[in-house]
């Protein structure tokens, strides 16, 4: 064992949690290192290029109740920007593409009836879940038992409610219905405030954006931290801890010391990092059951945003198109149109490891179908394969199946003797977006604080 410290705190994962924790500790006169295996900050967010404009290859969004995320754009001066939404949606549902005005398509009678009284129960049953112990919800055992196909199974009768809930939780999730438990979807939902603000624009999830893109947000939070303070294109390899400290073995042989440690990576990463002793037992069966997400998130550029003379918002969805949900991601201000959207859950699988023309030629198709030829001629395209990245292994947060969060839950935040956790997958606000990143670190800091002090 290494004697002697270098730092008060050891940060593993220079994501906005890693840093946000480690710029707390900074601003408490407590000395931190942070430690990132990519050679950027950022974690889940990125950025990149698309006709000579900044786009968000990550995560993207902002919504009225990420006070975290709007304070540190506050700071840094950096503005918003409101998701554009003016006009119909589109849905292509069962081989026909119609037009839809508000939250819920254009249905039969009774699939837009079912639908609005299955939302509205689950509203209901989230509301009901103790965030911070979901575990401990009167039910909890019967809810983690099911998956969210089984209880929409059980609970809806026409096709079209079902498939309208498919695509909500394929949106949210990255994820088919049949991959998580009941629990766990209503747990992800009560942490920011119910179903309807998650599939939201205006209100919601989805309100706005970061103007130049909202990775640039983590390289002010990583100047606040101290750039001296960060050590990029480092991943750890193992922590080893005793009763004085914690010594974090970095790739290549160096070996860092600190009085607490916080690891602020997903946790299906957590077991490529060997630990001395080892992971708490339910710590290492939560990690081993708590899969990322799967998504690959696409941008297509247009010469013009030709579907708003239309009288369209840019947001569409589809039952069987591989891409979905779609939204008019325009930078304010260009003088080109974009349409954003994702290819997730079973959709990603079948194109991961794929060529890039491949999956732009399934987009650019899935698009033509819903708006048209116009939608056929781009002028760029740029995509990012999130369950290609070595670092992350999906998007955009960990996942539970049933028997996941009532047997393993209570180690979700947990500290494992002097190692703190951070991550959105730990938040008790904002869970799987920036936001709830946020929070995490502020938690996982002021743990280590008091644990300093």
């Amino acid at each position: 064992m290494v004697q002697g410290f270098d730092v008060d705190v050891v940060v593993v994962g220079a994501g906005f949690a890693g840093l946000n924790a480690a710029a707390r500790i900074a601003a408490a006169g407590r000395s931190v290192c942070v430690v990132e295996a990519r050679d950027r900050v950022g974690g889940r967010t990125k950025p990149g290029m698309l006709a000579g404009h900044v786009v968000d290859l990550g995560g993207q969004w902002v919504g009225p109740d990420h006070r975290r995320l709007i304070a540190l754009a506050a700071r840094h001066h950096i503005p918003l920007e409101p998701q554009f939404e003016a006009g119909a949606k589109l849905i292509d549902y069962r081989g026909r593409v119609r037009r839809y005005e508000g939250l819920i398509p254009a249905l039969p009678t009774l699939a837009l009836i079912e639908t609005d009284r299955v939302m509205k129960r689950i509203e209901r049953m989230a509301a009901a879940i103790a965030v911070s112990a979901p575990w401990a919800t009167a039910g909890a055992d019967a809810l983690d038992r099911i998956t969210v196909a089984s209880w929409l199974d059980q609970n809806l009768r026409t096709r079209g409610a079902k498939a309208m809930m498919d695509i909500a939780v394929r949106a949210v999730f990255s994820a088919e219905p049949s991959e998580i438990s009941m629990l766990f979807l209503l747990t992800y939902l009560r942490a920011s405030g119910g179903l309807e603000p998650l599939i939201s624009v205006r209100g919601g999830a989805q309100q706005d954006r970061v103007k130049g893109g909202l990775h640039q947000l983590s390289e002010r939070l990583a100047d606040e931290v101290g750039r001296g303070r960060l050590r990029l294109s480092s991943p750890v390899s193992g922590i080893e801890q005793d009763d004085e400290g914690v010594t974090v073995q970095v790739a290549g042989g160096e070996a860092l010391r600190g009085r607490r440690a916080i690891v602020a990576v997903p946790l299906a990463l957590l077991a490529r990092i060997g630990a001395r002793p080892a992971w708490p037992a339910l710590k290492s069966g939560l990690a081993q059951r708590s899969p990322m997400g799967s998504v690959i998130k696409c941008h297509v550029a247009y010469a013009t945003p030709f579907w708003r003379a239309r009288g369209l918002s840019g947001e569409a969805v589809s039952d069987t198109a591989p891409f979905s949900p779609v939204f008019d991601g325009t930078p304010e201000g260009a003088g080109h149109g974009v349409l954003s959207g994702f290819l997730e859950g079973d959709a990603a699988r079948a194109f991961t490891g794929k060529s890039e023309e491949e999956r732009r030629q399934a987009v650019i198709a899935s698009l033509t179908r819903l708006f048209g030829p116009e939608a056929g001629q781009p002028i760029d395209y740029a995509d990012n394969d999130w369950l290609e990245e070595e670092w992350s292994g999906g998007c955009y947060a960990g996942l539970m199946a049933p028997a996941t969060m009532t047997g393993y839950g209570p180690a979700l935040r947990t500290p494992a003797g002097r190692i703190h956790f951070a991550g959105t997958e730990t938040a008790l606000e904002s869970t799987g977006y920036v936001e709830g990143a946020l929070e995490s670190g502020e938690r996982a800091a002021t743990e280590a604080l008091a644990a300093l002090s």
